[in-house]
């Protein structure tokens, strides 16, 4: 972050100051849990459903923290910290901007973070600062992780860790920018209209990412239609100078053109593509190559991530990295030596006994389970036993029924060996698949794999985040008997 002084925050945040004079500039980052606070830095007492931020206000500026952004009046007699010996200590003083409104809610915590986040992103645009926003309803984080890759090595670039793509992720990560910062590479998320447009007020993108329009939050919001009219507020938000890099493969999200002034750079396999994969292979490791073509020119690309769906990821970083000055034979280099930042994300590992576990278990929904299976019966071939291990699929609402019926189907199709349903929210994928096995736990599961996997079986798991199906990964890989 920019050095600035806590009168500076409070006048931005439209707060007041308590127990300071002031002038106490913040030096460090931002932060908002109280052990991540450095020297100098700022902390943000968030009030939660099980913790309030405020109750830990003495322990940050113990830790060092310059200010306190509160939403309501935090003891002074706490922040000046008493309980603390040392030198450092001796010489603290109590220092916190008050949010404006002191309704005692997180809201007035927010509104303000995401402001300071407003007020420093503006600076910094005015020094040359790319702001890089992408959004879909697959693929965000590990596109996000590319992009960051391609553009790291044209000068400073900061991006969210794993998916930090919410109202508080979102201001703390650009709040992570500072003057040699020349690249913000931010992801977006939404479970409502409004959402990626109230993001893109705190940061506004000069590069506009659109990945996809899947079935993700199909609960909250109702249809497709909508969820496309939500991603769609991404390109909205650009200005005429901008650049909006959409999916040429995606109809919905290509019918995004007509809702921005911005110019546009299509990526994908269709013809309509300026960024564009031709040639398309894949390796024994489910590991793509193809042939990169855009008006820059052409180069040769291998990736070393599983999953032909990474093509589509990998097009769309090379094009905002091809817009920002990176030539298509470092694009490649680059790609090439490419590694998931972010965990339990297609990350394939084989065990010393020749079993391989394809932990996708991040996340899930109906479009991301089908690319995993496909690339399960890659990584299997002809002769090695597959196995999936699928979990529950949250947020999909009434469509739930069609959406585990069209991924039995699939599995069916693409003939996995073993289907393994984790948890009765599942029922419906286990009664449609004869053969699979219906499992109540993730200690039921581990007692089945424990006891059936053999020497070069291919396991993919996967399910919604809110299940922790990634426990059985970890277990598989350590060696543990669960």
């Amino acid at each position: 972050m920019i050095e600035v002084s806590l009168a500076e925050v409070a006048d931005v945040v439209g707060g007041v100051l308590h127990s300071c004079s002031g002038s106490e500039m913040i030096t460090g980052g931002v932060e908002f849990d109280s052990r991540r606070v450095q020297p100098g830095g700022l902390f943000v007492a968030l009030p939660g459903e099980r913790v309030d931020g405020h109750d830990f206000a003495a322990a940050a500026m113990a830790a060092g923290a310059a200010g306190v952004l509160a939403g309501r009046t935090v003891d002074a007699a706490a922040v000046l910290a008493p309980r603390v010996t040392g030198h450092r200590a001796a010489q603290r003083t109590g220092a916190y901007a008050l949010a404006a409104d002191t309704d005692g809610t997180g809201a007035a915590v927010l509104a303000a973070l995401a402001a300071l986040a407003r007020s420093v992103v503006h600076t910094l645009r005015q020094a040359g600062l790319q702001v890089v926003a992408l959004t879909g309803s697959s693929g965000k984080t590990s596109t996000k992780d590319m992009v960051a890759a391609l553009l790291t090595p044209l000068g400073a670039t900061v991006a969210p860790p794993g998916s930090f793509n919410n109202e508080i992720g979102h201001p703390w990560t650009a709040l992570r920018a500072d003057r040699a910062t020349r690249h913000l590479v931010l992801e977006l998320s939404a479970r409502g209209l409004g959402q990626i447009r109230a993001l893109c007020q705190v940061a506004p993108p000069s590069i506009g990412v659109v990945l996809n329009v899947g079935s993700a939050h199909l609960a909250e919001f109702g249809s497709r239609e909508a969820i496309a009219t939500a991603k769609g507020e991404l390109v909205e938000a650009l200005p005429a100078a901008g650049v909006a890099v959409v999916n040429a493969d995606d109809a919905a999200v290509s019918a995004m053109e007509r809702r921005t002034v911005a110019r546009v750079v299509r990526f994908g396999r269709s013809a309509a593509a300026q960024i564009r994969a031709v040639d398309v292979v894949l390796d024994d490791r489910g590991c793509p190559a193809f042939r990169l073509l855009s008006p820059a020119g052409e180069a040769s690309v291998r990736l070393a991530v599983a999953g032909e769906h990474q093509v589509s990821n990998a097009l769309a970083a090379a094009a905002v990295a091809l817009e920002l000055g990176a030539t298509p034979a470092g694009v490649a280099a680059t790609l090439s030596r490419y590694r998931p930042a972010s965990r339990w994300r297609m990350e394939v590992t084989e065990r010393p006994d020749g079993v391989t576990v394809i932990n996708d278990a991040y996340n899930a929904n109906p479009e991301s389970v089908a690319a995993a299976l496909r690339t399960l019966v890659v990584l299997a071939g002809a002769h090695r036993r597959s196995w999936a291990v699928l979990g529950p699929l949250a947020e999909l609402g009434e469509t739930a029924t069609q959406a585990y019926r069209d991924i039995a189907a699939l599995t069916a199709r693409l003939g996995v060996d073993r289907l393994v349903v984790v948890g009765e929210q599942a029922w419906q994928l286990h009664c449609t698949v004869p053969g699979s096995v219906l499992v109540p736990d993730i200690p039921a599961a581990l007692e089945l794999l424990h006891g059936e996997l053999a020497a070069g079986d291919v396991v993919l798991i996967k399910a919604s985040r809110s299940f922790g199906l990634e426990r059985i990964a970890a277990d598989l890989l350590s060696g543990s008997s669960g």
